[in-house]
């Protein structure tokens, strides 16, 4: 049995400082407190995602570098998503198991692994790991990687905008990272009218982590308002990362006019569209009128019905969320195709419950 009762006590006695992010939707920090509450069942896990909390435990030491560790845990949650228990007590003996055999060999060099052969570890996907580097890089005050320069360098407009090829994509995850360091938020707020498509769903899926302001959120709306004027067969990947890198911008205004846009154009029935808009703008369909909309879109898409049941089915492990689906599925206005895929999704009872029950 483990000598610690929680994640949290182990974090507390480990001699290191500590910060804790979610990692599933987009990346996030997670308070010392909250994480507490999570741990200990009194609340559920806030942003849950697949049915499962995604996390990161950055552990680092200021006098040894060395030291320095991240744990990517991916823990199940209940029904009503809270943490199970169980699973984070077999996490602990797992990882304390471990440890005592390192501690037994004498052999404690980074090619040990604690986490070693431990179910609920995970590697975060390419980007999303190389965004994390860079924002704990600036939190434990480390130098950004070595694109930085030469990134800095074309978003500032002096390579020429078709010049992007030799930039990495870490660069441009340490200039999003440090956007507010000196001028590199004028760099963005500039170079996004005239970024070519690569680097500007690169620089997107970096944006989406942190939080933009007023004039890059207006600069990315006036990106997809044109994207939208443009034929039909224009470039999806880039609206949807477009919409993303929208995704954590405090105007919730910009957002719904984007949005609402999008379900209003011939991308309405692109999956990727409506996934990216699922899983990183879900803030912005708690609005009844955008919600009924997309749902609509959604249910004659080119996802089908397994995609319709697989985003409705994350969608509705958000406890708000849930309810509001509930009350859009039982709009007396909704179509016959919405209606059809309700009734595949679960089964012709409910339908006929939401076509007989009071409106």
């Amino acid at each position: 049995m483990s000598q610690f009762n929680s994640i949290s006590d182990l974090l507390r006695n480990s001699g290191a400082q500590f910060r804790i992010f979610d990692m599933g939707r987009r990346i996030s920090k997670i308070s010392s407190g909250q994480f507490e509450k999570l741990e200990q069942g009194m609340i559920p896990y806030p942003t849950p995602y697949l049915h499962h909390a995604w996390l990161a435990l950055m552990l680092w030491n200021t006098k040894d570098k060395q030291q320095n560790v991240v744990w990517f845990l991916k823990f199940p949650l209940d029904e009503q998503g809270f943490l199970v228990q169980a699973v984070r007590d077999d996490f602990l003996n797992r990882l304390m198991q471990n440890i005592s055999q390192m501690l037994q060999k004498e052999n404690l060099d980074q090619t040990n692994d604690a986490l070693k052969d431990n179910p609920f570890s995970f590697t975060p996907e390419q980007e999303k790991m190389a965004m994390f580097h860079a924002q704990s890089a600036v939190i434990i005050n480390q130098p950004p990687s070595q694109f930085y320069k030469d990134t800095k360098a074309y978003f500032s407009g002096d390579l020429g905008w078709d010049n992007w090829s030799s930039i990495g994509y870490q660069g441009v995850a340490d200039l999003t990272a440090r956007i507010e360091d000196g001028n590199n938020n004028s760099y963005i707020l500039n170079a996004i009218p005239e970024l070519p498509v690569e680097p500007l769903s690169a620089l997107c899926t970096c944006l989406e982590h942190i939080e933009i302001d007023h004039r890059v959120a207006q600069a990315l709306s006036k990106r997809i308002e044109q994207l939208l004027q443009q034929e039909q067969d224009g470039n999806v990947n880039l609206l949807a990362s477009l919409l993303r890198g929208l995704s954590n911008s405090h105007s919730e205004e910009l957002k719904k006019a984007a949005i609402q846009k999008t379900l209003s154009s011939p991308y309405a029935h692109k999956a990727e569209v409506l996934v990216a808009i699922a899983t990183r703008c879900n803030l912005s369909l708690q609005y009844p009128e955008l919600l009924s909309l997309y749902l609509e879109k959604l249910a004659i898409s080119e996802a089908g019905q397994t995609g319709f049941s697989r985003i409705l089915a994350d969608l509705m492990f958000i406890p708000v969320m849930r309810v509001l689906i509930l009350q859009a599925f039982r709009n007396p206005e909704r179509s016959d195709s919405l209606a059809k895929a309700i009734g595949e999704m679960f089964g012709t009872s409910f339908e006929s419950d939401t076509n007989s029950s009071p409106k």
